[in-house]
């Protein structure tokens, strides 16, 4: 019989927290939630006053009766999900299968998985907080009704098997929007004129760029004006009016909230959304060291950038012994207004463990990730990096030409880390001589450069969460599931890294915005977030919330299904024509992506894959290559002259002039699977 039963969401986390306590605690996972509304139907009873219905998850009887069993044997029941409502509203699930031992029952929360950590915990539990798992609650109510009773609307006007949610919806149509502005876009042109100058003192060039004539900012919109200026500044010479010399300081990053990590993961070590949290979560629920399990990072779903006084203070204690007392900064960061700040920021949990030195039991995204999150947060600690600045201002006639400099004086927090940037950098900073003012610099050329403005990029994963945590949309823990839902729903596609709207989703997002402009909008979904933080605190009821929303809504969905006329997709249209009837074939989507069929279905049911030619020649016969998939998503590359007249078939991309053999490819694979089977057992044994 144990003492202690503590539950945990995950295997993980269970194996973490064991290594800390003593036999007489048992620890185990309920993987996750245990019970949900049922999938089958809304779930939800609008004429009992929105009482949800909840049932156990399929799948899960077994588990419960083992969590019930557990239960009956323990003195005290610790519910110890993780540090968030999602985690909140587990416990209180939990509390409600285990209904029976409820005198037993006590919650208990921990922001990193540490000994101190949990110990402390588990000294000072605390009961289930109702606020948070109404707050839960109340976007699950909603977000259901939203996504039952619109979804149907889009199968009887468009076509079964499309969905529509309250923030999803919503990402969709910024996306679409930021289409249509790109689409609409009329390029201006625009000149810019570089003069390359010497001072003949030190023998060095520099390069000025025009800024001003007659003391005003100039702007060149022609070749015409460009060629005047350029006949105007012949014979000219060029003179330094002004030098102006200073130092510039360089404030690092704050730690990462959940969104900032999921910029730079992308920004830096190019990792998908679904890929960061997925990598995070195991790091905060721990891997496997020679001292046992041991959670890596604080809790991986904040909006603050608050750090607590110990963690400041080992990182003082690092910085100074490793870099010198010069390069610490005690500095605290400013947490965004509308930030929950239930959690510190995104911070390594054991400040000794350094990425390098633990990288041989990590596997290799396990590694990138922790080394992202564990520089970042010393850098955030460190003192600024400082630089010599130099301005120069240099008059050719009524023209005038800047030249600007910098030297790095003192790296700071640049030794560890610098922020990445979705923004192209126009004017680099170069180094200048020692020019003075008064002097003359010598013309060695004129180079002017036409430009054209650009439109406003397409979203990337990473500046998509910027813009919907920017705009109050959705929390920490929806950034992901959101855009990786509609990127299967295929509403939208990835191209490299930018998200483009498909035709479909241009139609879904036409017949929502027009239809359910009231719910289908950035001001309708910031409130309501808003309102969830505010039943959170215990400033207002679920039920009021969902209350006040349905009634309007509801008539607008009767009203849409009454006067909505059907509404037809129109595909894209492909350059390949249907052998059976002449017509031009269209793209459209399956279960294993993009297909061409004929537009003539179903008189003509005729359908093709689509044939994915590289750059490259087959290494056999020089013909051209085709790149395919496997049902898994496994690409491969074979000959387009195959199997007939051609052997060429390989799980790797073919090189230039590479030879290639059978044996070769079985020999490349052999080493390959045998990497794989290495890579496995250190995964399994980490899990175990």
């Amino acid at each position: 019989m144990a003492d202690k039963l503590i539950i945990v969401e995950s295997p993980a986390k269970a194996n973490t927290i064991k290594k800390f306590l003593g036999g007489s605690t048992k620890v185990v996972a309920s993987m996750g939630h245990i019970r949900d509304l049922p999938k089958s139907k809304l779930g939800v009873d609008v004429e009992k006053d929105f009482e949800p219905e909840y049932i156990n998850i399929r799948g899960k009887g077994d588990l419960i009766k083992e969590l019930k069993k557990d239960a009956k044997d323990a003195k005290t029941i610790f519910l110890a999900s993780d540090p968030d409502r999602e985690g909140e509203a587990i416990a209180w699930h939990l509390a409600k299968i285990l209904e029976d031992d409820k005198e037993k029952i006590t919650r208990v929360t921990f922001n990193e998985i540490t000994k101190n950590a949990v110990k402390k915990a588990l000294d000072n539990s605390r009961n289930i907080d109702l606020n948070l798992v109404d707050a839960q609650q109340a976007r699950r109510v909603l977000d259901r009704i939203v996504g039952y009773k619109m979804s149907p609307v889009l199968w009887k006007k468009v076509k079964r098997g499309l969905s529509a949610g309250r923030v999803q919806s919503v990402a969709v149509r910024l996306i679409c929007e930021r289409e249509e502005e790109i689409e609409n876009f009329l390029p201006e042109e625009y000149w810019n004129l570089y003069a390359t100058l010497l001072d003949e003192k030190s023998n060095t060039e520099f390069q000025a760029k025009l800024a001003n004539m007659n003391d005003k900012k100039i702007e060149i919109h022609s070749k015409e004006d460009m060629d005047a200026i350029l006949e105007d500044l012949k014979g000219t010479r060029y003179i330094v009016t002004e030098v102006k010399k200073g130092e510039k300081k360089r404030t690092p990053a704050p730690p990462f909230t959940t969104s900032t990590m999921q910029q730079e993961a992308s920004r830096k070590i190019n990792f998908s959304l679904k890929k960061t949290m997925s990598v995070a979560q195991t790091l905060y629920e721990g891997v496997k060291l020679p001292e046992g399990h041991t959670g890596l990072i604080t809790y991986m779903r904040t909006d603050s950038t608050r750090i607590s006084e110990e963690a400041r203070a080992a990182a003082k204690k690092h910085i100074t012994e490793n870099y010198g007392e010069n390069y610490y900064e005690n500095r605290y960061y400013r947490t965004n207004k509308d930030a929950q700040d239930a959690h510190e920021a995104i911070r390594p949990a054991h400040i000794e463990l350094r990425p390098e030195e633990i990288k041989q039991f990590l596997t290799n995204d396990q590694y990138k990730l922790y080394r992202l999150i564990y520089n970042r947060f010393m850098a955030s600690q460190m003192a600024p990096a400082i630089f010599d600045t130099m301005s120069v201002n240099i008059k050719a006639n009524d023209y005038d030409f800047k030249a600007n400099g910098q030297t790095l004086k003192f790296k700071g927090f640049m030794t560890l880390y610098v922020e990445g940037s979705d923004k192209k950098e126009d004017d680099e900073e170069g180094i200048l001589p020692a020019l003075e003012e008064g002097q003359r610099v010598t013309k060695k050329k004129l180079d002017p450069k036409q430009s054209f403005t650009e439109p406003p990029p397409r979203y990337t994963e990473a500046s998509l969460v910027k813009a919907l945590e920017e705009k109050g949309i959705g929390r920490p823990s929806t950034y992901s599931p959101t855009i990786t839902t509609i990127i299967e729903r295929r509403y939208i596609e990835k191209e490299q890294k930018q998200l483009v709207p498909t035709e479909l989703g241009k139609v879904v997002n036409k017949l929502l915005v027009e239809n359910f402009s009231d719910i289908i909008n950035v001001e309708f979904t910031a409130d309501v977030e808003s309102r969830f933080d505010k039943i959170a605190e215990g400033n207002e009821k679920w039920k009021d919330v969902i209350r006040e929303f349905y009634g309007p809504f509801i008539k607008e969905v009767e009203k849409v299904e009454k006067e909505l006329e059907h509404v037809e997709l129109t595909y894209e249209e492909s350059d390949v024509v249907c052998e059976l009837c002449g017509r031009k074939m269209v793209y459209k989507y399956g279960r294993f992506g993009k297909f061409l069929a004929c537009p003539g279905y179903p008189e003509c049911k005729n359908v093709k894959s689509i044939i994915n030619y590289i750059d490259i020649p087959c290494p056999v016969c020089k013909a051209k290559v085709i790149e395919k998939k496997t049902r898994r998503g496994k690409k491969f590359y074979v000959c387009e002259n195959g199997p007939d007249n051609c052997n060429y078939i390989s799980w790797n991309k073919p090189k230039v002039g590479e030879k290639w053999t059978p044996e070769m490819e079985k020999e490349t694979n052999k080493k390959k699977a045998t990497k794989r089977r290495t890579r496995k057992r250190k995964t399994t044994s980490k899990k175990k």
